[in-house]
Order: structure tokens, then sequence, then C-alpha cells
């Protein structure tokens, strides 16, 4: 603890952003680099706490060592930082721009004060690591012969794929898409992790040894079996992609009504330099309403800002959320409280008001003679013991052009040729012992195939997929070399 009374003389910063009605113009990254003086006083605000809940179950879990590197980068040490900060998370510039920091939420100076910056100076430490070339390529000192296959390239995907190749093994990562990255390529908009944030990436995973084969879809024109008998082991990585829907009237025979990453994975496309895809939606000049209040929906709503929607409307069942934690939320709980996030600052620099509407029920979708989406019908509901009440006499209905489903998703897609069990969230099964009393927790029921990410735990944080690639990394080193010296977070 450097500085004793940093939480008490600094008052919480964030890094910059570029102005909400400049930045509608672009699709480039809305944050900007915090000074190096305004960091190292936000990192004195770390009170380097005997009992730090950042690192808590409720906390990070990669198990990120928080009071340590903000020590370090309070004292200017930033190399050291950046090694204690590579110790726990291969790629701490992904989260530090997009997760929603649960460290945060069980800060401990956040049970009285704003919590410490935790996001921005993880961001900034490597940030600045990459400025002086001290991320370099690392590959391995002795091969081991083993080969393994990751299917799928997102977070989870990737950090497998460094642990295991770093542990000398031949590693291979098949992607279905066209560009390696899963969701923070093309799930994730530019204005939040600019796509050259994971190229850099990808390359030094490529210097490392790792070999990215795109276009390859598993289980339809690459084969499982193939996969199994050639490599060692088998990683599905593959996320849980199955969107869910919205079974209420006029939901089929209607175009103009979308699932989110339809709009944002063209929107990635165009923004990357590629042709447009006529068949994908637009919201230039349409009457836009996003249903579903999550990040998702958040990027959606930045997504049609940004390609020019003439209204927009967000939707969201739950009600609005208190200013302060309520007291069913205590913390070190993730604090449920109303956020005003960045699409909702840019539509109201756009439009002059917060475009959510809370509390509403989507019950139809209406539609004109021309068989096109032209509105939807809502009713307000109240929350009472945990029941959902409609309100009578308050159907409404929000003329639209364009209807974007962000309700988040339901679970992994089939792989074929793998009839996998389906556990909690609809995701895929795992805990198949290599030993006996000696369960990983990552193989499934076929000996050699392993699962982690989303596609095992169900819809989540890209922090929480990185623990899983790392956890089921160091699982499969052991099932290959009896033993593993690869870390893993001490909760999986």
């Amino acid at each position: 603890m450097g500085d004793v009374r940093g939480f008490l003389e600094h008052a919480r910063r964030e890094r910059p952003h570029v102005d909400p009605a400049k930045r509608l113009e672009v699709w480039t990254e809305i944050e900007r680099p915090m000074p190096e003086d305004a960091l190292r006083a936000q990192a004195s605000r770390c009170m380097d706490c005997g009992v730090p809940f950042c690192q808590s179950d409720t906390g990070c879990p990669v198990d990120n060592l928080i009071p340590v590197w903000n020590d370090l980068a309070y004292r200017g040490r930033w190399r050291e930082a950046l090694e204690r900060l590579h110790a726990t998370n291969n790629f701490p510039e992904w989260t530090g721009r997009v997760c929603p920091a649960p460290c945060e939420g069980a800060c401990v100076l956040g049970i009285h004060d704003a919590p410490v910056a935790i996001k921005a100076i993880e961001v900034e430490i490597v940030e600045r690591g990459f400025a002086e070339g001290w991320i370099v390529p690392r590959p391995p000192a002795v091969e081991t012969g083993r080969r393994v296959a990751i299917v799928g390239s997102g977070p989870a995907g990737l950090a497998a794929a460094q642990q295991l190749r770093r542990a000398g093994h031949g590693v291979t990562v098949f992607e279905r898409d066209d560009r390696v990255g899963g969701l923070l390529t093309y799930g994730i908009p530019n204005m939040k992790l600019d796509k050259a944030a994971v190229e850099r990436r990808v390359q030094q995973l490529a210097a490392e040894g790792v070999r990215f084969v795109t276009g390859a879809h598993v289980g339809v024109d690459v084969s499982v079996e193939e996969l199994r008998t050639s490599h060692d082991a088998l990683l599905l990585a593959v996320g849980a992609t199955t969107p869910r829907d919205l079974a209420i009237p006029g939901r089929r025979g209607l175009r103009g009504i979308h699932f989110a990453m339809e709009l944002l994975t063209e929107a990635t496309r165009r923004a990357l330099g590629d042709e447009p895809d006529h068949a994908r939606p637009d919201a230039a000049g349409k009457r836009v309403i996003v249903i579903g209040g999550g990040d998702t929906g958040t990027d959606c709503v930045a997504t049609a800002l940004r390609q020019g929607c003439a209204s927009l409307t967000n939707l969201e069942l739950m009600a609005r959320p208190p200013e302060v934690r309520g007291p069913g939320n205590p913390w070190p709980e993730w604090p449920a409280i109303f956020r005003v996030d960045y699409g909702h600052e840019e539509a109201a620099a756009r439009f002059g008001a917060d475009p959510r509407r809370y509390a509403a029920l989507t019950k139809r979708f209406l539609g004109d003679d021309a068989g096109r989406v032209s509105g939807v019908e809502t009713v307000d509901v109240a929350w009472e013991g945990g029941a959902l009440r409609e309100v009578p006499g308050s159907a409404r209905v929000h003329e639209a052009d364009l209807v974007l489903l962000a309700l988040g998703f339901t679970g992994p897609e089939e792989v074929g040729g793998l009839a996998l069990t389906r556990g909690p969230r609809g995701a895929f099964a795992a805990g198949r012992g290599h030993e006996a009393g000696h369960p990983t927790g990552y193989e499934t029921e076929y000996e050699g195939v392993f699962v982690a990410g989303d596609c095992r735990r169900g819809q989540s944080l890209i922090v929480w997929a990185i623990a899983e690639g790392r956890a089921a990394a160091r699982a499969i080193d052991e099932r290959l070399m009896g033993e593993s010296a690869l870390s893993a977070p001490s909760a999986l």
C-alpha cells in the first residue's frame, strides 16, 4: 500500500471518453488513455485490504493479483505490474475494455465510496507493455510431441491455446468464421474493442506456434472423428451462440425482425472493409426497437445510432434498477444498480433522452400489407413478490421498421458427430475423471474431449471465458502428461 491516504485524497476517475455527440461519427474506440499522474493517483486508492474481496468468489474469477499490480502501478514499476497481470490473465487488455468488472463490485472501498478504478489501471498497464515492446512471443523451450485441437477462437479457446502451447503441445485452433476471435471480433463492436487489439494477440499466438484454421466448421465440413484421431485431445470452446427467441404473435412471417448478432456481425464486417451483405439488417433511416436491456442490447443501440436510425427505443422487461444497492443486494455481490452505458449516452446526445423503457412486456409484433414489421405492442408490468403482473389499460404500440432481439443465449449449438449431454442452462456437461476420484471438471463423457467457456457454463463474461480456458488447459495438460505446471484459477 504505497499511499495510506490515497483513497481519502483522490476521487474515482475512469479513462476519458470521447464526447458522445462526436463519437457517433466514427466506429473507433470511445475510450482514451489516462495520463500517468492520474493513473498513479487512481492506483493509490487501493487500500491493500487484508482480505481483498476483489479476488474473492464474487470478484475476479481469474484470480488477478489486483492489490499487487495496483501498488506497482502507483510506484511506476510498470514492467513488474505487467508481469503480475499476465501471471493470471492472458489478455488483460480485453477484460480491461469490455469486462463489467465484478472485481470493482466486490472492492472493499466500494462499501462506503466509489470502488477503485481497477479496469482502467489494468488496461493502462498492458497498453504500456505493448508500447514499450515488453509483450513478445514466448514459444516453448521444449516440445512434448502431443497435439491438441481447439474448436472456437473466442477468449476461452485463445486462452487455452496459449497456455497449452507454452506447455509445449502442438495446438491448432479451428474457427468457422473467416476471422479469428469469435464474439471478440463479430460480437463486440469496435467502439468497445478495436479489432487491432484482437489481431495483435492472434499474431502473438501464431508467433508462439499456434496454428489457426479459419472457415472450418467442425462437425459440418471438418470431421470431429478425424480431429479426435489426429490429436491427443480435443477442446470445444464454441460459446453459447443459440439466441433466445421471442415466441409471440407476429414473430414468424414478418420481415425486419432480427437477432442482435445479425446486426452486430454485419456492422463489424463493414467496419473492417468487407462488402455489405444487403440481406443483413441495417438501421439507416429506420425506426428501431431493441428488445433486451443487457450489454448486447446496448451494443445494438450504439450500432443503430452510427448507422443513422430515425428513432430508437430500447425495451426492458425488468423495472428500472435503484440508484444504490437494495436490501437484497449487499456488498460484495455485483451491484444491481442503475447505470448509463455508452449507447445510452449516445442516444441521449442524438435524440435528447435515454432510450430505455422499463417494465415493458412485448405482447405481439405488428406488420404492414407488404409483410414487414411496422410496430411492437407492449404492456406495462409490475413485479410483486417475484411475480409478473400486467397493468390494466397500459397497452401501447411502438412504431418500428427494424426490431432487434437482444435477449441473451440459451446454450451452445450442437457439434455434429458428438451427442453431448446437456447440463444447467443448456450447456455441455463435463466432469469425467481421468483418474479415480480425480474429476477434471472439463472432460466430457467422450474420452479426450473437453469443453470450456460459455459452452460449459452458459452465457457469461469474457473474464469467465479466460478463466475457463486456463482451467481447461491445465486439465488437458494433466491428462496428457500426468501432471501440470500450468496455473489455473483456484475456484476452477
